[in-house]
């Protein structure tokens, strides 16, 4: 079926829809991404699968400033211990909107915890909305470039990636938007196709989307454990800029994984968790998905062993306000052709 490229831009701007008023470069209705700049849904998944990004209107000197800061956090990663199972965290926000970056930076301190993952972990995400950012951009190309680097370090055999990655997402992957500056996608066969030429097969992946379900029946592996935000077909809650988190990042990472239970167990108490507050918005369930591959036990058992026993306490505003529920938005439904 042949979609309208208005409605598809619209689109867009739709699940990107918010602002802040801080740092963070925000998103200029009326800028029509050029990703969407297509007549067919399935030259839009080809765009995806490909793994376009567009960066436009950038200075010479931001681009290199950006290089330094992400030549300086690869090299602070650690090399892998022998005989230790070793995760490696990667936390990205992909958009620009600060609830993102907030919630990529605690991610990323929570799960260097719980996998200790000490000097093996990186942040990539635009400002948190509080002033100028250390950090380097989330982008489709800073992921990959962290990847590359990560699988240099790891013993592939005993090693494990832990990446969690939040913003918006659309039926065909996740959707990359820095303000009016870059726009991209990641989708299942681009990620998949990173990591499997990597030779990086033990995977933990954490993707906090819209739609993020796509993922899982092209990701799942007998070495793969997959948790997403929402199903294949559904949106998911809490993006609005000036959030501290998302409803499925505050539940997955700011409750459930602080405590030392196994990940399936995080992954109910989360998933119950999102639910009551979907209930109590009067919207449609998110249904996030899981996925835990036969073989997983091998490198998930030692580093669960490891967990410390001491929860920490969740940080920042709830993602559930019951004041904010009357202007709770939702994502739109999938462009036509879904």
């Amino acid at each position: 079926m042949r979609m309208r490229i208005g409605s598809v831009a619209a689109l867009a701007l739709a699940l990107a829809a918010g602002a802040s008023s801080q740092p963070p470069p925000h998103h200029t209705t009326g800028i029509e991404s050029p990703l969407f700049e297509v007549h067919t849904r399935e030259e839009l998944q080809a765009r995806a699968d490909a793994g376009m990004v567009i960066q436009r209107d950038r200075s010479p000197a931001d681009e290199l400033e950006e290089h330094r800061k992400l030549d300086r956090a690869l090299h602070a990663l650690l090399p892998q211990r022998p005989g230790v199972v070793d995760a490696y965290v990667i936390s990205i926000a992909l958009d620009s909107d600060a609830v993102f970056a907030r919630e990529a930076r605690v991610a990323g301190e929570v799960l260097r915890r719980r996998y200790d993952a000490a000097g093996r972990s990186i942040v990539l995400a635009g400002s948190d909305g509080t002033g100028a950012n250390a950090l380097p951009r989330g982008t489709p190309a800073t992921l990959a470039i962290a990847l590359a680097r990560i699988a240099e370090l790891m013993n592939k055999s005993e090693d494990v990636i832990v990446l969690y990655t939040t913003g918006h997402g659309t039926p065909f992957g996740l959707y990359y938007y820095d303000g009016d500056n870059g726009y991209g996608a990641i989708s299942p066969v681009r990620l998949k196709a990173m990591l499997d030429g990597l030779g990086i097969a033990n995977r933990l992946l954490i993707l906090s989307a819209c739609y993020s379900g796509v993922f899982v029946p092209v990701m799942q592996s007998a070495t793969s454990a997959i948790l997403t935000a929402a199903s294949a077909d559904r949106t998911s809650f809490g993006c609005r800029a000036e959030n501290d988190w998302t409803f499925f990042g505050d539940a997955m990472i700011n409750h459930a994984l602080r405590k030392a239970q196994p990940l399936a167990a995080a992954f109910a108490e989360a998933s119950n968790m999102v639910g009551g507050w979907e209930t109590q918005s009067h919207v449609l369930p998110s249904q996030p998905q899981l996925s835990i591959g036969t073989g997983t036990a091998r490198w998930l058992v030692p580093l669960e062993r490891r967990t410390p026993l001491a929860a920490t306490e969740p940080v920042g505003r709830p993602a559930y306000d019951p004041a904010a529920i009357p202007a709770l938005p939702s994502a739109p439904p999938p462009p036509p052709g879904k």
